[in-house]
C-alpha cells in the first residue's frame, strides 16, 4: 500500500509494476524482470518484455527482496548500477527508466552476516528507508483500516455490513496483532463470511482478540504454524487445513465446504479419510499388544 502511494504521488499514471520475490523461483524471476528473446531457453518461443521495461517511466515495486537469491541479487546490483539492463537471451542493453521501490520484512542486516543477502546490493537500495511501525505501534489506525476492510469485504461479497463500532474498535485496540494489517484484514474477512452480519460486534470477535491476549504469547504452538514452516507432505497440509476451517466454521460443514470451494461431500469423503488413518494406528496397535 505504502509502495503505491508513493507511486501514484510521483508518478500518477505511470505503470506500477509488483512482483513477489518469495512467490518465483529465482529462475523465472530473472526472466520476469528483465524480459528474454526468443529462444533464450527451451520455452521461450517468443520475445517477452520484462517488468522492468514495462515500468517504462514509472515505478518497479520488488517485494520481500530479501528472498532473492545471491545469483540474481547480482544482477539486480549490475542493472541498478549501470542503469541498464538486457533480456536474457539479448545482446543490446536497453536504460533503465523505472523507480525502483523494494520491502522486506526481513532483518537484512542479519541476512547480509548469514551470507545470503549481498551488501552492496543493501546500501544500493538503502538510498531512502521507510518504515513502517507494527500495527500495535499504531492503533490509531486500527478503526481506519478496519472501515476499508468491510467496505471491500462488501463490494466483494455482496453484503451490507456497517462499519464496526466504536466499542469493537476499542476492544480491537487492546489486542497486540501479532500478524499485523494481514492479521486485521482476515479477521474482518472469517467474521463477515461465516457470520453474515449486519454490523461486527463484540461476540463475533474470538475470545482472545476480546480479552486483548496474543496467544502465542506462551510460546505454544498450533498445528497450523506448523505448516508454515515444517516440510511434510502436501496431504498432510491439507488435512491440518479442512480441520482449522472446520473448527473455525464451528463444525458446520456447509460453510466450511464454501470457504475450501469443494462439495460438501467431498468434504465428507476426506473427513471420513482422516477417521480411517487415524484409527489404523490403533488397530495396530491393538494385534501388536494381542500377540
Amino acid at each position: 500500500i505504502v509502495a503505491r502511494a508513493i507511486h501514484e504521488v510521483g508518478h500518477p499514471g505511470a505503470p506500477c509494476m509488483e512482483i513477489n520475490c518469495a512467490a518465483v523461483p529465482d529462475t523465472l524471476l530473472e526472466s520476469e524482470l528483465f524480459g528474454h528473446e526468443k529462444g533464450a531457453f527451451t520455452d521461450a518461443k517468443a520475445t517477452k518484455e520484462g517488468l522492468f521495461e514495462l515500468a517504462g517511466q514509472g515505478t518497479i515495486f520488488l517485494d520481500e527482496i530479501g528472498e532473492m537469491g545471491i545469483t540474481l541479487q547480482s544482477r539486480l546490483l549490475r542493472v541498478i548500477e549501470n542503469r541498464s539492463l538486457r533480456r536474457v537471451g539479448g545482446k543490446t542493453d536497453q536504460e533503465l527508466r523505472a523507480r525502483i521501490v523494494a520491502a522486506t520484512n526481513r532483518e537484512l542486516l542479519q541476512a547480509i552476516k548469514d551470507g545470503v543477502f549481498r551488501n552492496d546490493l543493501h546500501f544500493r537500495l538503502q538510498v531512502i528507508e521507510i518504515h513502517i511501525p507494527t500495527l500495535r505501534d499504531r492503533p490509531e489506525d486500527i478503526p481506519h483500516l478496519a472501515r476499508s476492510f468491510v467496505e471491500a469485504f462488501n463490494h466483494e461479497l455482496g453484503l451490507e455490513c456497517s462499519a464496526p463500532s466504536d466499542q469493537i474498535c476499542e476492544m480491537r485496540l487492546q489486542y497486540p496483532w501479532p500478524g499485523n494489517v494481514r492479521e486485521l484484514k482476515n479477521l474482518v474477512r472469517r467474521i463477515m463470511i461465516l457470520e453474515e452480519p449486519e454490523e461486527i460486534m463484540p461476540h463475533h470477535l474470538p475470545a482472545h482478540v476480546a480479552r486483548g491476549e496474543n496467544p502465542r504469547a506462551a510460546g505454544e504452538e498450533t498445528e497450523i504454524d506448523r505448516v508454515g514452516r515444517a516440510l511434510m507432505p502436501l496431504s498432510e497440509a491439507e488435512r491440518i487445513h479442512i480441520q482449522y476451517v472446520l473448527e473455525a466454521c464451528q463444525g458446520n460443514k456447509s460453510k466450511a465446504a464454501r470457504i475450501l470451494k469443494i462439495s460438501r461431500q467431498t468434504l465428507r469423503e476426506k473427513l471420513k479419510g482422516y477417521e480411517r488413518a487415524a484409527a489404523e494406528p490403533e488397530a495396530l496397535k491393538e494385534m501388536a499388544a494381542e500377540e
